[in-house]
């Protein structure tokens, strides 16, 4: 069985082709911005250009426009393959990318972009299952949350900011799909947002 793992939902454009629990292929590309006309040709610079048993993409919660590129993109493929997608969460991803020193630790924080002036925070326990919610917090109160080793985009300011702890800055890499439990999949994946819209309806006149 072969997967193709897409994760777009930070400034990294990540994907990777897996069987037998092993790396295929990969590509992996810190863009910032641009992963509408990026994450298509990386997927087609693949072996076999991406082509997979079963498509999986990360679901967020991240950049609001990448998670959604990506879930998209998944879903496309998926239908023209005629093949199963299935989703993750890009945090757990980040999680499973430094799986053996959580385990090691005991357990970890996550902590990622959140916009806004804010972070995405979620503990993680030593075999990666959640210990907690996503939780979309300013710095101030996410640095007192307890966990000594902190992994993410945002770990290092988190570290420097509560004067404590061993930070691990690490970005979602689609080949750590492979330490992910089986439990972190999602069977019809949509997109994770990890706070409410920006945008509010309008009341009614």
């Amino acid at each position: 069985m072969r997967y193709l793992v897409i994760d777009s939902a930070s400034e990294a454009c990540s994907v990777a082709l897996l069987e037998d629990g092993a790396v295929v292929d990969h590509r992996h590309e810190v863009i910032g911005r641009g992963h509408a006309e990026r994450l298509v040709p990386l997927i087609a610079e693949l072996a076999d250009g991406g082509r997979a048993d079963v498509v999986i993409a990360g679901c967020g919660p991240g950049s609001f426009a990448g998670v959604r590129i990506g879930v998209a993109a998944a879903r496309a493929l998926a239908l023209g393959w005629q093949v199963p997608v299935q989703g993750f969460s890009t945090l757990a991803l980040v999680a499973a990318s430094a799986a053996d020193d959580i385990a090691a630790a005991g357990g970890a924080l996550v902590v990622m972009e959140g916009g806004h002036g804010q972070w995405f925070v979620q503990p993680f326990a030593a075999d990666l299952s959640p210990r907690g919610e996503v939780r979309s917090l300013l710095p101030d109160d996410a640095v007192l949350l307890g966990d000594e080793l902190v992994v993410g985009n945002r770990a290092d300011a988190f570290v420097a900011r509560r004067g404590s702890g061993r930070a691990l800055p690490l970005l979602p890499d689609a080949r750590a799909f492979l330490r992910l439990p089986s439990s972190a999949l999602i069977v019809q994946p949509s997109p994770i947002y990890g706070r409410a819209p920006d945008a509010k309806p309008m009341t009614p006149a």
